[in-house]
């Protein structure tokens, strides 16, 4: 990737506005550390609670670029098969057949077994050819010929030897396949690692990567953020509502509502046609920021006097 062909990243502030022009509105953190993974050429690890924005970054950047997202979800037990390649073997079979059909034909005037099989030889290359490869998510963001942004996402959840096979993609942008040889990238990628702190990642990873962590916002961001993407709410409404989000991120709560959750408030009280907080308001829409029954029972104690802090009344 080089930087005249993408002037969206020329400097911080272009970032900024661009991302905002997507409805992604970011500190200007976010937006330093994705100006120096474009100039520095490096994977960005970003870190953070669930629901702050951090693959939603890479998404966007996707957008701002016009470049393809390439989405690799990591889980336990992830290996190459699923994350870099695979061979056809369906393929291969029918071509197998077919070579048993022509054997003859393959083998008419060969002088003696030697060449023999140095023709089966030649016929049977073709089989780990790039013909027969299925690439998945990391190979494939590598033969992208104009560049691509890859989202290697909840990097966290996969095994300490699926990192390993991530250090030598990130360090050179290529891979080595045994029965080809190794594989350059044709552009480099840029590469969105995300996690959300449920293990430690390794310092071989760490170190070849800009680390970015996302908290979730202060109130005067996340009402922009609402702003963006619920426009047509009150401003006095969006202040409340936003205030009250901050409060409930306080509780201990088994899932803390996130900004998506935030939003779907702010929509869902606009349908509602809401013109300011109350008391069985909340109450009734509390499953819509909360997930699980044991946080709504706690919160649902604490709702009269978060609604009074938040709006100054004693």
């Amino acid at each position: 990737m080089n930087t005249e062909d993408f002037p969206q990243l020329e400097s911080v502030e272009r970032i900024i506005e661009g991302f905002e022009s997507y409805g992604y509105i970011c500190s200007r953190k976010i937006a330093t550390a994705v100006f120096l993974a474009f100039q520095l050429r490096k994977p960005i690890l970003v870190e953070g609670p669930p629901g702050v924005g951090k693959t939603e970054l890479a998404k966007t950047t996707s957008e701002l670029l016009s470049l393809p997202l390439i989405r690799l979800q990591c889980y336990e037990g992830l290996d190459e098969a699923k994350a870099l390649y695979e061979w056809k073997y369906g393929k291969q079979l029918l071509y197998t057949q077919v070579l048993k059909e022509k054997l003859g034909d393959l083998l008419q005037g060969a002088q003696g077994l030697a060449e023999s099989v140095e023709r089966l030889h030649k016929f049977g290359d073709i089989f780990y050819s790039e013909d027969f490869l299925e690439p998945r998510p990391l190979l494939k963001a590598m033969q992208q010929d104009k560049g691509a942004i890859l989202l290697i996402d909840e990097v966290d959840k996969s095994d300490y030897e699926f990192e390993s096979l991530l250090l030598e993609i990130l360090s050179d942008y290529q891979v080595s396949i045994p029965e080809i040889g190794t594989v350059q990238a044709r552009t480099s990628p840029m590469v969105f690692l995300t996690s959300n702190n449920t293990r430690d990642i390794s310092d071989a990873l760490k170190r070849r990567c800009l680390h970015l962590y996302i908290p979730f916002p202060s109130v005067e961001l996340e009402e922009r953020i609402v702003r963006s993407r619920v426009p047509d709410v009150d401003e006095s409404l969006r202040h409340q509502l936003v205030q009250f989000v901050h409060s409930l991120r306080e509780l201990d709560l088994k899932k803390t509502p996130a900004i998506s959750e935030t939003i779907d408030w702010a929509r869902s009280l606009l349908l509602l046609h809401t013109e300011e907080l109350d008391e069985e308001l909340v109450r009734s829409t509390l499953n819509v920021l909360l997930k699980f029954e044991d946080d709504i029972e706690s919160a649902e104690s604490e709702v009269r006097t978060m609604l009074r802090s938040n709006t100054g009344d004693n």
